[in-house]
């Protein structure tokens, strides 16, 4: 199948459908988040955490929980718990499953997409095929599936 067989034959997420999973994702990544963070309890002490000098180290490692919760799950299975509940996949543009390379990309990209008040997302809305800027620089595409009988 090649990559327009593919985006023809496919219904693409909307973007209330992907704010949607992406509340139930973070539901989950901030009670994971809380957890990474208890663990740096006992290095910071009774000091604010921003004043201790393994302070950035701190903030990489709760970065690095979100890349592995959402890297993770694409790489496994291409869905979140979010994305399950909501019935969205993610797929290369081939309608394969995404590789290393490209879940990364997207994870990169979504953060750079929140970042200008979250216009990488609003972009789904303006793009025919409703693709975001992390799905364009990573060549994947979130996918509606259908309904279980």
């Amino acid at each position: 199948m090649t990559a327009d067989s593919f985006a023809l034959s496919i219904a693409t997420a909307s973007l209330p459908r992907r704010l949607a999973a992406i509340f139930y994702d973070t539901l989950l990544l901030v009670a994971l988040e809380m957890v990474a963070a208890a663990l740096w309890l006992p290095v910071f002490g009774d000091r604010p955490a921003t004043e201790h000098p393994l302070y950035h180290l701190y903030q990489l490692s709760l970065l690095l929980v979100a890349c592995a919760f959402f890297m993770g799950f694409w790489l496994h299975g291409g869905q979140t718990l979010g994305m399950r509940s909501w019935r969205l996949r993610l797929r290369t543009s081939e309608g394969g499953t995404p590789s290393f390379r490209q879940a990364a990309l997207r994870f990169a990209g979504a953060i750079l997409s929140w970042l200008p008040a979250g216009l990488g997302f609003w972009w789904a809305l303006l793009d025919p095929k409703r693709r975001t800027w992390h799905d364009l620089l990573s060549g994947t595409v979130l996918v509606l599936e259908p309904k279980r009988r």
